[in-house]
């Protein structure tokens, strides 16, 4: 019991998610630095076919969250046999789904190049980059479940350990596909594009092996026959709402990158540039709310609401300390490292300047981010997911719209607009985290229970 408390605490959990997030920011950093080697051209083709993946990509990251949440919860309840067969069902859904993304992206690239609205001279390295990437979505269908349901047993450490090996085995491929290095052909960008996949397939043997290990009854091949129909419903309940939320948000960035790619290329490789630094901003933050989340739901499923209604709040101020500190950091350094990019004064000059914005839209991203995901780890999926459809897209998209493209502002309204949406969400949730709404329900499923039994 001490050690299960001990693994379950803010801080254990944290630390090696940081430590796998940090190496994901820097996988990409590293990634944005030397396709920027190659063109800038490259560059902008690369952020917007990451916001089309990242959109994708929510179908099985839905799936995911639910069937970690629930695991989660499932543990905390002492049901291991339930989480283990949640953990199954999870994965066999999120293969299928990567399975049909697949053959629809490696085949379906040209039409979906066209869709991004890419300019005539970034088609041809647009299709190339989609095809190859997309055609491995399964494998990154495969390592999403894989390391949200380890992690929501309370082994991070492992993901991590995993995400360190794959890391390095992509910028090492990086080296050699990009530049030609260690005897391979030159390839460009359709190297940044094999190394990707690659390492995903190798991600995902790694992973499979220690999801083996991850409960007391080993998993064997026989247990792709699985199916509970009850667990499978509880398991939808809490992923449908967190689908169609996570789907808003990323086809929402995917409109907004649109509206960026519209004001030109130079807009759209200077946000492509922004986003890789702001990842560095919310990197803590992110990992507490991530934490936070598996501990909420582990204290949910035990039934200790009080001690998981605080700890939301603990997650919230240490996650808005770390990133305003680090938001701070990137406005006083932000010039620099925007040059480690592109020499190009243009569009250092336009990253520069929305680094005073960025001041705004960090610290509202965390408050969104800490009660969010403690609304999620206890069931309240639905009322994100309302409250995300109603901002992001009459918010974050219409006045996007409205002040980027109609009244001309360009990315400055953009940016003005995605704070809007953040704060307004941040608040919202904040009220319903202290409306205790999950609290009465919890007590009133346990007057129930014990007015059955008496009766």
């Amino acid at each position: 019991m001490i050690r299960k408390e001990k693994n379950m605490s803010l801080w254990m959990l944290a630390w090696p998610i940081f430590l796998e997030m940090l190496l994901q920011f820097l996988l990409g950093a590293t990634d944005t630095l030397m396709v920027s080697h190659v063109s800038d051209d490259a560059v902008a083709v690369i952020g917007i076919s990451t916001q089309l993946f990242n959109a994708v990509n929510i179908l099985f990251a839905a799936v995911a969250s639910g069937a970690g949440i629930l695991v989660a919860q499932k543990l905390g309840a002492n049901k291991e046999e339930e989480a283990r067969t949640v953990s199954v069902m999870g994965l066999k859904i999120c293969i299928g789904i990567g399975v049909a993304l697949s053959v629809l992206l490696a085949f379906g690239a040209e039409p979906i190049a066209n869709l991004l609205q890419l300019s005539e001279d970034l088609q041809p390295l647009g299709k190339t980059y989609i095809s190859i990437v997309g055609g491995g979505m399964v494998f990154m269908a495969a390592m999403v479940v894989l390391s949200t349901v380890i992690r929501n047993t309370g082994d991070t450490r492992s993901p991590m350990y995993a995400a360190i090996g794959i890391n390095v085995i992509h910028v090492l491929m990086n080296y050699a596909f990009i530049y030609g290095a260690l005897g391979f052909p030159k390839w460009g960008l359709t190297g940044v594009a094999l190394s990707t996949t690659i390492s995903r397939i190798i991600g995902t043997i790694i992973l499979v092996v220690i999801f083996r290990k991850s409960f007391q009854n080993r998993f064997s091949w026989t247990d792709i026959r699985i199916f509970d129909r009850p667990l499978f419903r509880e398991t939808m309940k809490l992923s449908w709402p967190l689908g169609v939320g996570m789907s808003s948000w990323c086809f929402t960035q995917l409109v907004i990158f649109t509206f960026i790619a519209i004001l030109g290329s130079k807009e759209l490789t200077a946000r492509t540039y922004m986003n890789t630094l702001e990842s560095f901003c919310f990197l803590v933050g992110f990992s507490i709310a991530m934490a936070g989340q598996i501990r909420i739901a582990h204290l949910h499923g035990s039934g200790q609401d009080q001690v998981a209604y605080w700890s939301a709040y603990r997650v919230m101020w240490i996650g808005l300390s770390l990133v305003l500190v680090n938001t701070l950091l990137l406005y006083g350094f932000g010039n620099e490292a925007l040059k480690l990019f592109t020499s190009d004064s243009e569009v250092v000059s336009l990253g520069v300047s929305l680094l005073a914005v960025n001041l705004l839209l960090q610290p509202a991203k965390m408050l969104n981010m800490a009660l969010g995901n403690a609304l999620n780890a206890v069931g309240e999926t639905r009322f994100n997911m309302m409250v995300g459809l109603v901002s992001m897209w009459v918010i974050a998209v219409g006045l996007s719209y409205c002040l980027g493209i109609w009244m001309h502002w360009g990315l400055y309204g953009i940016y003005a607009a995605m704070i809007l949406d953040e704060l307004l969400r941040g608040v919202l949730v904040l009220f319903r985290w202290r409306a205790k709404k999950f609290i009465v329900k919890s007590d009133a499923k346990g007057e129930l229970k014990n007015a059955t039994m008496v009766f």
